[in-house]
């Protein structure tokens, strides 16, 4: 087994890192030349706003794991929480719960991401990251041991009310706090009474109230190199990137 730290572990220590915003549809060849530039550290697949299969999800989990690339998914919708295990045994090291508002998705994500003790994990899938890798001769509690601690689970931030609550709503289990600001500025903008009126404010809050924690904060969209001082300063340690012209 590898010594070198997992993307968890790093994470977890803050490092600054970029995911590559990838597309199924690259194939392997293309995806080792892309990553081949050092630009990116993991790379993130919309499941939320674009088509995908299964199968297209397999495929491109396999590749990227024999690349020693970690892919993160965020799943079709907020209530799809409860199935984080079926996407997980589709490839994934991470996973994303977008428009989280309340504990009952955060309870079903933090319980189907992890196998027991910690959750309630059901055990198969040929597909698993690690099962090719590094799992060779484990027997189930020894990868569901390796897998708890590799897994990450995100939430995204995109309402005031998830603002507000945040401190509750980032559990035990939970590795990353993402924020959708487009999102959250309809949210914003619905709530005029609201005392945060930006969504810089809001990011600030949702900061303060994380702040001693080993929970990290994520941009949910795009950004360039040049304007992460102002997100790095708020204490965005997590972002994104469009595949370089190659």
């Amino acid at each position: 087994m590898s010594t070198a730290k997992t993307l968890r572990a790093r994470i977890a220590a803050g490092d600054v890192l970029v995911a590559l915003r990838g597309s199924l549809h690259t194939p392997k060849s293309e995806l080792a030349d892309i990553w081949a530039t050092g630009r990116y550290d993991y790379i993130w697949i919309d499941g939320q706003h674009t088509a995908f299969s299964e199968q297209d999800l397999v495929n491109y989990c396999a590749a990227a794991e024999d690349l020693g690339i970690d892919v993160q998914l965020r799943i079709p919708h907020t209530r799809d929480a409860h199935k984080v295990g079926r996407y997980l045994d589709l490839g994934p090291s991470a996973v994303l719960v977008p428009e989280v508002m309340g504990d009952l998705e955060v309870d079903d994500a933090i319980a189907y991401a992890y196998y027991g003790p910690i959750g309630r994990r059901s055990w198969g899938g040929g597909a698993r990251r690690g099962l090719r890798s590094v799992a060779k001769g484990m027997d189930r509690l020894s990868y569901a041991k390796w897998w708890n601690d590799y897994v990450i689970l995100g939430i995204q931030v995109e309402s005031v009310e998830a603002v507000t609550n945040i401190g509750r709503l980032a559990k035990p289990g939970v590795s990353v706090v993402t924020f959708g600001p487009n999102d959250l500025s309809f949210s914003l903008e619905a709530h005029p009474e609201y005392p945060l009126r930006t969504v810089d404010d809001c990011m600030r809050n949702v900061a303060a109230q994380l702040k001693g924690t080993n929970i990290r904060l994520a941009m949910g969209t795009g950004n360039k190199p040049e304007d992460r001082d102002k997100l790095l300063e708020i204490g965005i340690t997590l972002f994104q990137d469009d595949a370089p012209a190659l």
